[in-house]
């Protein structure tokens, strides 16, 4: 599994090297390094004997079929896409490892076939709206998303016919719906493995996660001739607020709250905030859990907008339900790393992932690599060889146990 685990690692940083910035890893969906990633991972499908095509989504998709009638599928993959600056682990690795689990399958001579997709688009960079890969596959795209425009007023539309794909067939790219089901590799992008001592971990389920946008205005004015108690200073109210949120998370197990841009108008060092408008995000297990604590968290955005004489606009743009993984593909990745000496740790995501979108098609499930240091969506990200290898021990035993189901 040595080497195995050292190709995995090896591809994921050719890949890197396919960039829109050279110096740092930025790909955006559909974009012109795509085209290169595309070109590696065929080379080494086809080498695999799979056949290999890419959607009308801008999904690269390779199968490999056993002989037989009927043979059902295991699908497997992550996504390619970036944010900016990234790292050379976070949804790629899951791709350059669901190709070793190909060659194992060939090994163990499965029953069944698998089919792995190296999604276009997961993190929601270009085009403000996440998972536009897996959402086609999963038979959810919105044909509305096609309007939409990136930084430069290029519409999703005409990206995709300037890749060369014809956004036509989008509803064509749905998985078959009766797949085995769906498991996706991914690098925790958190502490917890580590913090244990713990090389991975099984997945149960993809917290839900509200997005707000928030604007508090006051009125700007002269930070000098205006005195403090006459003030309608939009940034102070923010800042107030942005605290509260930090203060009231931390009562709430479970909760992650945060605040995470930010922008003040006229945001002169001279004038006192106009305008501040923010972004906040909030994810937790249990969706009335995380219901609750957004509704609070606005009711104190108002009281404070309130007191200091502001207004205040807010509009929900997120509510994405928690997401369960099965139950059944989740119990045979537990066993399969207790068989392999394996703590049989189980933990929820934080993160979202393709996997949560694919839920809705067919059964899913996720295997968590430790991240050293807890670092993710960063240059700093990595993965320990020895890590990558115990993954793909476990994935053994997964393949012979679903194999013997299957039989």
């Amino acid at each position: 599994m040595k080497e195995r685990a050292q190709r995995a690692i090896a591809e994921c940083q050719q890949i890197a090297l396919m960039t829109e910035d050279p110096g740092r890893i930025t790909r955006r969906f559909l974009t012109t390094p795509v085209h290169d990633v595309h070109a590696l991972l065929r080379v080494r499908m086809e080498a695999l004997g799979m056949t290999v095509r890419v959607d009308a989504a801008g999904n690269l998709r390779g199968v490999w079929q056993p002989p037989g009638e009927g043979v059902k599928r295991l699908v497997l993959g992550s996504h390619i896409d970036t944010v900016p600056d990234a790292g050379a682990f976070d949804g790629v690795l899951g791709v350059t490892l669901a190709l070793e689990w190909v060659s194992l399958a060939q090994e163990i001579e499965t029953p069944f076939g698998i089919e792995v997709i190296a999604f276009s688009e997961e993190e929601g960079v270009r085009f403000g709206v996440p998972f536009i890969g897996s959402q086609a596959v999963a038979g959810r795209f919105d044909r509305a998303l096609l309007t939409r425009r990136d930084a430069s007023g290029i519409t999703m539309e005409e990206a995709i016919r300037a890749f060369g794909l014809d956004p036509a067939g989008i509803d064509e790219a749905g998985a078959e719906e009766d797949s085995i089901g769906f498991v996706e590799v991914h690098i925790e992008q958190g502490p917890v493995l580590e913090a244990e001592g713990l090389s991975l971990a099984v997945v149960t389920g993809i917290v839900g996660q509200s997005r707000v946008n928030l604007e508090f205005a006051g009125q700007a004015n002269h930070a000098g001739t205006t005195p403090m108690h006459l003030r309608h200073d939009a940034l102070a109210g923010a800042a107030e607020w942005i605290a509260a949120v930090e203060a009231q998370a931390q009562q709430i197990n479970g909760l992650a709250a945060t605040v995470g841009k930010i922008e003040v108008t006229p945001n002169a060092d001279n004038v006192i905030a106009g305008t501040t408008q923010m972004t906040l995000d909030a994810r937790h297990a249990h969706d009335a859990s995380r219901a609750a604590a957004v509704d609070a968290l606005l009711e104190t955005a108002n009281a404070i907008a309130a007191r200091r004489g502001l207004a205040l606009q807010f509009e929900r743009t997120m509510d994405q339900p928690a997401v369960a993984m099965d139950e059944r593909l989740t119990e045979l990745l537990s066993e399969s790393m207790v068989a392999e000496g394996f703590a049989a740790k189980r933990m929820p995501s934080g993160a979202g992932h393709d996997a949560m979108v694919m839920a809705s098609r067919m059964p899913a499930a996720m295997l968590f690599l430790r991240s050293p240091g807890g670092i993710s969506h960063s240059p700093a990200e990595t993965v320990r060889e020895e890590d990558v290898e115990a993954s793909l021990r476990v994935a053994r035993k997964f393949l012979e146990r679903l194999a013997a189901e299957v039989r």
